[in-house]
């Protein structure tokens, strides 16, 4: 009973650490310095080595303007992020199952906090921005995680190869 009770309380330690994590009424990149961990789609750029810069349109017809982008590994991008719709728009890069298990969290807690270097969350008619090092080869996606978006087919690809 003691064990039950102990995996219990590690449960609901792990899921409140979730939730305050990712919690609050705003969605937004928090004032903090930027923190580059390596991801499997890459780590967190400086705006002075973008080689070139990407106009993606966000819209409520839930779909991205590209929808696939092609890099060359090592490239640092500027995602230039413009929401052109009504309602609010993200982008969150990372692999297909990173994207819907967020989707999946983003659904059972829809105030969750974006503040990731490879998610920028778009006002209706804003403009927003990422920059990324895509410092691995593969193929990779983008999508938009706000509850009902990822499900309607906000999603794009991102393939690193060299050419």
């Amino acid at each position: 009973m003691k064990r039950l009770s102990a995996i219990a309380a590690l449960s609901l330690l792990v899921v409140s650490a979730v939730v305050s994590a990712h919690g609050g009424a705003t969605h937004g990149k928090a004032a903090a310095a930027v923190v580059k961990e390596q991801k499997p789609w890459g780590i967190a750029g400086d705006a002075a080595d973008a080689v070139r810069t990407i106009d993606v349109g966000m819209s409520d017809a839930m779909r991205f303007t590209p929808a696939l982008i092609r890099v060359h590994p090592g490239e640092t991008l500027r995602f230039r992020l413009k929401n052109d719709g009504a309602v609010m728009h993200e982008m969150v890069i990372g692999t297909a199952d990173t994207l819907a298990e967020h989707a999946a969290l983003m659904k059972r807690f829809p105030n969750m906090v974006h503040d990731e270097p490879y998610m920028a969350h778009v006002a209706p008619g804003a403009q927003g921005e990422i920059v990324w090092t895509f410092n691995r080869a593969g193929d990779f996606d983008f999508a938009c995680l706000i509850p009902g978006h990822f499900d309607a087919g906000m999603i794009g690809r991102i393939e690193v190869r060299a050419e």
